[in-house]
């Protein structure tokens, strides 16, 4: 720029110093004030001469200080980091800095009386001539970038701010390299094309939040997240976010976006897992948000999220398929071990097939030596009764009568044999009782019920129980054996009673019921566990395996049935007429 030179001294600021260096110069020039107008004359060409003097060394310092100025302003012109020229009004090049020829790449020289517009790429020439028009028309400054070409060289971007001048026929122009700017700008197009193009077409969610917690973009992915929310875009994030979700959901996904927006500090999120509000539908998400600066430092919140919900759901299924094909292995390993085992078990099996035959076979052979031991003892009971009660009987009945006739024949005291005659009739009556219990004569001669009455009437006379007594004649249309066979139950079912049960009230029930003989004997006394004591070290204290097996002996059927404060009944079944032997 021209510097503002400093104006000359007016004339009579000029004349009043010039006096008063006339009075400093010559005190006796001011004592003869007085004198002549000769001296008077000579005086103001004094005052005069000093006067051009001084206007002199005034112009020498303006010219000084012009110089200077012109020459840093030609520096500041020549050195400016951007070009200057000076143009008309059809573009012809009048003046121009060393800045502006560099950036052109030709001397001053051979750009002045040079037309601007062929410096420029060819179709960007009628647009220049246009803003040459706008320039010279209108008195504001005009700025457009334009290609500037530049001989041996790659040519650039400038951007041209022209202002006509004062005269009307130039104008000033700024040429400013901006070929770096542009290259930045095509970058961010290209960036910004990109990022809308990745934004758009993003396989996860993608929405945007200002930092004023307004949600100014979302993707296509993320739009039907949103679908409930109506005026989205630049609305408040927060009331948005509690549209979707509860509250306290809500709350904490606006509290992390406002403290990444606060600190920079990104958040992730793997597994979010809650019911929606808008929908009521359990929704999954992972989700991140992170804090990005635009190149205005604005900032600005990006969440990227995605819906894993379906995928979860698979996972749950893959997962559970996976168990289920772990279980199927496991349990084909398990097929495969029982087969095994199946196998095994079959051969087992054969095998205990053949021992349960041979273990059957051998039962059978038992049961047959037992039923066998059984008819050889009622047998031997039977004979040796009846040699007890025929022979031994009548034997000491015999000593009993001669030792009476002996008395009389022989004049002996009768108080002296007494005694011996009592020990005979005790004898009798032992052998009576032995051969009643091994068996009673009467089962043979006068039936069951008269032999089991007898029975039941002298129990109580020993033990001091109530045996109450009940039969049908009908049953003693049964064979010999099956009367003994329940005869000998009876009376080992009656000797239990006696030792174990403690009854009061024993009741035995002699009936035909539909082809068959029931004897049942029921007591109220102590009961007892039936399946304990029916096994094999147990049975024996009782006789149960012996009354069961005199019944299934004859073909008939036998039962104990024992009940805590109820007591406990026997009963045994056996078929009337012939039956044939179980073996």
């Amino acid at each position: 720029m021209k510097k503002q030179l400093k104006p000359v001294t007016d004339t009579a600021d000029l004349r009043r110093r010039a006096e008063r260096r006339l009075r400093e110069q010559s005190a006796k020039a001011e004592r003869l004030e007085t004198q002549a107008n000769g001296l008077r004359i000579l005086q103001e060409l004094q005052i005069h001469q000093i006067e051009l003097e001084m206007q002199n060394e005034e112009l020498k310092q303006a010219k000084a200080a012009l110089d200077a100025g012109l020459e840093k302003y030609t520096d500041l012109y020549d050195f400016a980091p951007v070009g200057y020229f000076t143009l008309t009004s059809n573009g012809t090049i009048h003046q121009v800095n060393l800045t502006g020829s560099s950036l052109v790449g030709m001397d001053r020289s051979q750009l002045v009386g040079r037309r601007f517009g062929l410096l420029l790429a060819t179709e960007q020439r009628p647009a220049f001539n246009a803003f040459l028009t706008r320039v010279f028309v209108d008195e504001t400054k005009q700025s457009q970038d334009y290609e500037l070409l530049r001989e041996g060289q790659p040519s650039m971007f400038v951007n041209i701010e022209a202002k006509r001048m004062l005269n009307g026929v130039e104008c000033h122009a700024v040429v400013v390299d901006i070929t770096e700017r542009k290259q930045v700008e095509d970058i961010l197009r290209r960036n910004e094309a990109l990022f809308a193009a990745l934004f758009s077409q993003a396989p996860i969610g993608v929405y945007v939040v200002d930092d004023q917690m307004r949600l100014i973009q979302v993707n296509p992915k993320a739009l039907p997240v949103f679908k409930n929310v109506h005026k989205l875009i630049g609305r408040d994030y927060a009331e948005v976010i509690h549209i979707l979700w509860p509250k306290r959901v809500a709350d904490q996904i606006v509290k992390h976006f406002q403290h990444t927006l606060k600190t920079g500090e990104p958040y992730q999120s793997p597994e979010f897992a809650a019911q929606r509000k808008d929908t009521d539908a359990q929704e999954i998400y992972e989700w991140q948000i992170q804090r990005v600066i635009l190149p205005s430092g604005e900032h600005r919140v990006v969440c990227f999220f995605n819906d894993i919900t379906e995928r979860k759901r698979i996972e749950g299924a893959q997962l559970r398929l996976e168990v289920m094909t772990a279980s199927n292995a496991k349990l084909k390993q398990e097929i495969i071990r029982r087969q095994a085992v199946e196998a095994a078990l079959t051969k087992s099996e054969q095998l205990a097939h053949e021992l349960l035959k041979q273990s059957r076979e051998l039962q059978k052979q038992v049961r047959q030596m037992s039923h066998q031991n059984l008819l050889a003892l009622e047998n031997q009971r039977k004979e040796i009764s009846h040699e007890l009660h025929d022979k031994i009987s009548q034997v000491l009945i015999g000593i009993n009568v001669r030792l009476a006739v002996f008395t009389r024949t022989a004049e002996v005291n009768p108080r002296a044999i007494a005694p011996v005659r009592e020990l005979v009739e005790k004898s009798v009556k032992i052998v009576h009782d032995y051969a009643r219990e091994l068996r009673p004569a009467m089962l043979d001669q006068l039936g069951l019920i008269p032999a089991l009455r007898t029975y039941i009437d002298e129990i109580p006379k020993r033990k001091g129980r109530q045996i109450l007594f009940t039969a049908s004649p009908e049953v003693e249309a049964l064979d010999n054996d099956k009367r003994t066979v329940l005869y000998r139950v009876a009376q080992e079912a009656l000797v239990n009673v006696a030792k174990h049960a403690r009854a009061r009230v024993v009741k035995v029930s002699l009936q035909k019921i539909r082809g068959s003989v029931c004897l049942e004997i029921a007591d109220d006394g102590k009961a007892f566990d039936v399946e304990r004591l029916s096994s094999v070290q147990w049975s024996h204290r009782l006789g149960l395996t012996g009354m069961r097996e005199r019944i299934e002996m004859v073909g008939g059927k036998f039962s104990v049935e024992s009940i805590p404060g109820h007591g406990t009944t026997v009963r045994a079944e056996v078929p009337i007429g012939k039956s044939r032997r179980r073996r």
